[in-house]
């Protein structure tokens, strides 16, 4: 009777976090239950990536009635959109950081001045990216290693994409610039709003509802960038009337050398640490069309969506554990940083073993929702199932390496990320691909056993502490 009462008790607590969390109170995670801060910090993390990978999904769902060009089309842009993504997560890395370091010091002035000014970067950056995006927007394809009729038909849906950077970027950014400040409940917030509308306006301007047009493929572009574009509006509008966290002035967008010296410190690492991961996956997107054709391309491109679909969740609890960090190095205490990373990784290795067995047993029927042609199919189970192996390892990888990137200590993970990736997985790949004639399933081997190794090698470095001494 005692332990039902005290099981009931539990409950109950956990329930009351759950709605604090969502309604985004204020709460000082430097002080208090460990516990309760990841609650209260990754429960809107997770949802807000939730809905992010739920459309990743529906938008794959929707096009893939389009047929296999459509679906490689989808894929290959966005293999080769994930470098705009690298910046955008770059940006939003240091953000987080040095947001996070002034919350824990009590300065929530100096916080709203380093948002503000990693804002001024992004939109100098966003430019360069968008004129190279529109012009060049064939040509992409065609080094992504599309087919002719791939470029015909794909090419204004790349062109829409990549024009449309800026939204991906501040929607990422200042997103970072909520979670750093442990506004959870903001971001998560903008974010559903984003997502929401692309999957309400994909279908809609794809075949073409009442008084829209039949856009086909260029209606899934059109949607996500009108998507995103309306949660970066929603979140200025939070920004600019002054009722949050992070209380914006209009000094605070006056170029301020010393603190954009600081975030380009903490930046240019995290950018290109996922610079070298997109760049290493679009080889090996590359070497899947190459190798095994439109169908393989398209089976595996499925694949990653739905990989992706149950990364970003876990994403999501690594994103509040870098908040911890970095707040709790700021209020100078490293021991209660280290806890929260443990408590996290836990946490997330549990998810993702959930999600593995969910991929080894259950994976022809997953992809059979997405497509019905039979050789599409047959590798996409191929890829799902090999790739779904090594899910308990990118659980513990990602904690690890988003807990260094919150501590500011953003070259490790690039070193990481680079022998990981560049030494180990491409070539790997282009081993079991080319030379032991395995084909594409030599490319989805090279995935888990990269992220395995890229896990073991974060943990190492973040058990020396050398993060706990890093200055932003």
């Amino acid at each position: 009777m005692l332990q039902h009462k005290t099981n009931t008790n539990r409950l109950s607590y956990f329930f009351s976090l759950v709605k604090q969390s969502l309604r985004g109170d204020a709460h000082d995670y430097t002080q208090g239950s460990i516990r309760s801060a990841i609650v209260l910090l990754a429960i809107p993390m997770i949802l807000e990536l939730s809905l992010e990978s739920v459309f990743a999904v529906v938008d794959m769902f929707f096009v893939g009635k389009l047929g296999a060009n459509a679906i490689a089309t989808v894929g290959l842009t966005e293999s080769a959109i994930t470098i705009v993504y690298s910046i955008a997560i770059g940006l939003s890395t240091a953000a987080t950081a040095v947001v996070a370091r002034r919350i824990g010091e009590k300065n929530p002035d100096a916080a709203a001045h380093a948002g503000m000014q990693s804002i001024v970067i992004a939109l100098a950056v966003t430019v360069i990216i968008s004129i190279i995006g529109i012009v060049f927007a064939a040509d992409i394809l065609r080094i992504m290693g599309a087919s002719e009729e791939v470029v015909k038909e794909g090419t204004t849906f790349t062109r829409i994409m990549l024009g449309g950077s800026v939204v991906i970027i501040l929607l990422f950014l200042i997103n970072g610039i909520f979670r750093g400040a442990g506004d959870a409940a903001m971001a998560m917030r903008s974010l559903w709003i984003a997502s929401i509308i692309n999957i309400i306006l994909c279908p809609v301007l794809i075949n073409g509802y009442g008084p829209f047009p039949e856009l086909g493929l260029k209606g899934a572009a059109i949607a996500t960038v009108i998507g995103r574009g309306t949660g970066v509006l929603y979140q200025c509008y939070h920004f600019f009337r002054g009722k949050g966290i992070v209380k914006v002035k209009a000094v605070h967008f006056k170029w301020d050398t010393p603190v954009i010296k600081t975030l380009v410190e903490v930046a240019w690492p995290a950018t290109l640490q996922f610079v070298i991961q997109s760049g290493s996956w679009i080889v090996l997107a590359v070497l899947v069309a190459k190798y095994g054709g439109t169908d393989a391309s398209a089976g595996y491109q499925v694949a990653i969506r739905n990989v992706v679909f149950f990364i970003l969740p876990a994403w999501g609890l690594s994103n509040a554990a870098a908040t911890l960090v970095g707040q709790n190095l700021g209020a100078k205490q490293p021991g209660r940083a280290e806890k929260s990373v443990l408590l996290s990784t836990k946490y997330n290795a549990i998810f993702m073993a959930g999600v593995m067995l969910l991929f080894l047993l259950f994976s022809s029927p997953i992809i059979s929702i997405f497509t019905s042609d039979p050789e599409v199919h047959r590798y996409g189970v191929q890829a799902l199932q090999i790739i779904g192996c090594g899910y308990i390892f990118y659980g513990i990888g990602m904690v690890m390496i988003q807990a260094l990137n919150g501590a500011g200590d953003t070259k490790t993970p690039t070193w990481i990320n680079f022998i990981g990736f560049w030494l180990f997985q491409v070539p790997l790949a282009y081993l079991l691909v080319n030379t032991f004639g395995w084909g594409p399933v030599g490319a989805f081997i090279a995935i888990p056993a990269a992220e395995t190794a890229i896990a073991i090698a974060a943990y190492y470095y973040f058990k020396k502490g050398k993060w706990k001494e890093v200055k932003v």
